[in-house]
Order: structure tokens, then sequence, then C-alpha cells
């Protein structure tokens, strides 16, 4: 997960370094949500996970938000087999209980794009050197073909 700048608190005696406002509050969103799935049931978690992802998409404003909605559209279709989740606060999916992939907004972290990423779980492995993570600036049809593709490979 990409992180904000971390802010540095000088004293007479110790230097330390902190966390930035919007780190804080994704741990902040991560705990909750902690607590939120131990007191679901396993039934229900599928369900409630993608309504959990949908609020946090209808929270968005703006390219994020379209962005958000495109994307979701796109995992549900292509890899169905893929639930749902927020993770520190953004929509991710995930596969037997591990996270595959998330979306990160721009609004979150100040950055002048949002980010898709993909964990280790993921299959995209060439060589010694490979990407996984990606600045998502707009949704158009040669990046979502490319976001189709990341998939498959991912999930192969």
């Amino acid at each position: 997960m990409t992180t904000g700048t971390t802010t540095k608190k000088t004293t007479a005696e110790k230097t330390t370094v902190g966390f930035s406002a919007a780190e804080r509050a994704a741990m902040k969103d991560h705990a909750a949500e902690l607590k939120t799935a131990a007191r679901r049931n396993s039934r229900s978690a599928k369900a409630d996970g993608e309504q959990d992802v949908l609020a946090k998409i209808a929270e968005m404003t703006g390219t994020d938000r379209e962005i958000a909605e495109r994307l979701h559209a796109l995992v549900k279709s292509v890899a169905p087999e893929l639930t749902c989740k927020t993770w520190y606060g953004m929509p991710s999916y995930m596969r037997d209980g591990k996270i595959v992939c998330f979306f990160q907004t721009a609004a979150k972290f100040k950055t002048r794009y949002a980010t898709l990423g993909f964990n280790d779980i993921a299959n995209l492995d060439d060589g010694d050197l490979w990407a996984v993570n990606y600045a998502l600036k707009a949704m158009t049809p040669a990046v979502e073909a490319r976001i189709t593709d990341l998939l498959k490979q991912a999930l192969s």
C-alpha cells in the first residue's frame, strides 16, 4: 500500500518519526474492519463484504469514484470467484481469504493518481522483477483491457 509522507518531530532530547494523518486514518479504518469482521458470521461475510466495498465506493467523489465503480464491475465480471472486502478503508478483492488486489484512491493520500495494487498471492511473476502497483488516472477501454489481462494472469 502506498503511504503518505511521514512527519518528523524533534524535541531537545530525541527525534521520532510518526505517521501522517492519512496513514493514521488508514490504520483506524483497518482496525474498524477487523472488529466488524469478527462480529460477522461466515455465511454473511461475502455479502457483507461486498456491501462494505460498495458503500466505500459510494463515499468516493469524482474520478476516484468513476474508476472504482468501473474497476469493481470489471473484477466481478472477469474474476467472479474473488470476494470483496474493505482493506485499510479501500476496496479489495481476495481469494481464499487472501488479498489478491486492491484499489487506492488518489484522494486518500493526496496523490495525483489512484492505484491498483496486487499482493504477493497474485501470480504476476516475470523473472526477477515485475510491477505490482499501477497508477490509474482514467478507465479507458485500453486500461480495462490491461487490467483484464493482469487479473487473468494474477489468478492463473
